[in-house]
């Protein structure tokens, strides 16, 4: 009740009225508005109606306040009004299967649903030393990911890759094959095509019946797009206070990072690293820390990462590999291969594999690891031909395991696996391997084919 009463204070509007000043690109200056940051305002248009708005931070004793819209038709003078000082959104179950826009606004041409239920949007991550730790498997429904990079609920991991290497395809096979409760998907920056195509090339109607998609594209202001994010979390929140065990997935957080770092220099904050702000550092882990386990439920996330020009140096790269609990790493030229999922097995990792995998299971999967990263150092020599086979046995059982691991690791988008088929063939292709490595053989040596 405490909780409620408090919330309901901070959230009542006052009759608090200030005049725009000035405005510098998309951002107004009010005078005499000391309304808090994070505050929900209406800036008066001399056309009629309103330009809702934030509060963004103060300078020279004005007021700084970032559109959700355009700011066509604001004059010098207009009349600001605060509307609430903490944003909340409503939530429910009416909003399963459907799209809504980063303000909790279904978008997606049917009725507003009937939601009862309130959640804050900002809200604090759990207490570290109230959060269980995580023991149990999250099957994804990928294989590679299931056997090479075994997840838990509640943890959290990166997709890092650069544009056109499969991402939003790997994304949508979470969405279809996992076996979460709920997803709530957040589309953050991205092209207004790809709404679309997202949902019936990638979710497909099986997905979406159990998702939320919260939306906010390329060509919204910044607070839109970071407050997308956030609702999209919020969203997640609720559910899994509720007893869910809840996928969440955020595309992408550089696009994220890019629209606090447009909302930080708006604000007059001081470039740093490649542009970006100190904020933007300091905003990153208060979003990622939110996801994770509590009591009730769990939340397991994916953050893609938009790795521009393949740059692994990239500053927002560096800093989720620091925040995450893990990392997959798409690579260009397998998908320019054909290989599907591109994942690289050799650079991507689960921090928690260790602890919630079967001793056989990881042992089975650092087997195929040793034979996969014994091919790759080796490489150059076997392609040349320089390698003399019969001279370690292990670089021999590295060429002839190399198709059959690569078989294993590839998926079509529409081929299903669950976690059982998954540890199941993984058994077999470890015995196989240690087979070899130890007496040169492989009995029959059969093809090892995916489960149907």
């Amino acid at each position: 009740m405490n909780f409620y009463l408090d919330t309901l204070a901070r959230t009542l509007p006052t009759r608090l009225v200030g005049s725009v000043m000035e405005t510098t690109g998309g951002t107004a200056a009010v005078a005499d508005f000391p309304a808090p940051v994070g505050s929900v305002v209406d800036i008066e248009r001399s056309s009629g109606g309103q330009v809702r708005a934030e509060v963004i931070g103060f300078r020279n004793n004005r007021t700084l306040v970032f559109p959700y819209e355009s700011l066509v038709g604001v004059r010098r003078g207009a009349q600001v009004r605060l509307i609430n000082t903490l944003r909340q959104l409503r939530v429910g179950d009416g909003l399963l299967g459907r799209v809504i826009d980063a303000h909790g606004r279904c978008v997606d041409g049917r009725p507003q649903p009937m939601l009862t239920d309130r959640t804050l949007v900002e809200r604090d991550p759990p207490i570290p030393t109230e959060r269980p730790r995580i023991d149990e498997a999250f099957a994804t429904g990928i294989r590679s990911v299931d056997t090479m990079l075994r997840c838990g609920r509640g943890q959290r991991l990166g997709v890092f890759a650069g544009p056109g290497v499969g991402k939003s395809v790997l994304l949508g096979m979470l969405t279809r094959y996992t076996e979460a409760d709920i997803n709530v998907i957040a589309l953050v920056g991205e092209r207004g095509r790809e709404l679309n195509d997202f949902i019936h090339r990638d979710l497909g109607p099986e997905g979406l019946a159990r998702s939320v998609i919260v939306c906010a594209t390329s060509n919204e202001p910044a607070v839109s797009r970071v407050q997308a994010a956030h609702t999209a979390t919020a969203i997640a929140e609720h559910y899994r206070d509720r007893g869910k065990n809840v996928l969440l997935l955020v595309d992408s957080v550089t696009r994220y990072a890019t629209a606090l770092r447009e909302i930080g220099l708006a604000s007059g904050e001081p470039p740093a690293t490649r542009g970006f702000p100190p904020s933007v550092f300091a905003t990153l882990p208060r979003l990622v820390e939110r996801a994770g386990r509590n009591r009730h439920g769990s939340i397991t996330a994916f953050y893609s990462v938009l790795v521009e020009g393949d740059d692994i140096s990239d500053p927002v790269a560096d800093t989720m590999q620091g925040l995450l609990d893990g990392h997959l790493w798409l690579s260009r030229s397998m998908a320019a291969s054909g290989h599907y999922p591109a994942i690289d097995i050799l650079q991507s990792i689960s921090r928690l594999m260790s602890d919630i995998s079967p001793p056989e299971v990881l042992a089975a999967s650092l087997r195929v690891r040793k034979l996969m990263s014994v091919y790759k150092e080796n490489e150059d020599l076997i392609t040349v031909g320089a390698y003399r086979r019969g001279s370690n046995r292990t670089i021999d059982a590295a060429i002839d395991m190399r198709e059959t691991i690569a078989r294993f690791l590839q998926q079509s988008p529409s081929e299903a696996c669950t976690l059982e088929q998954s540890t199941e063939l993984l058994l077999a292709l470890g015995a196989r391997a240690e087979a070899y490595m130890s007496t040169g053989a492989t009995h029959s040596r059969p093809d090892l084919q995916p489960a149907a």
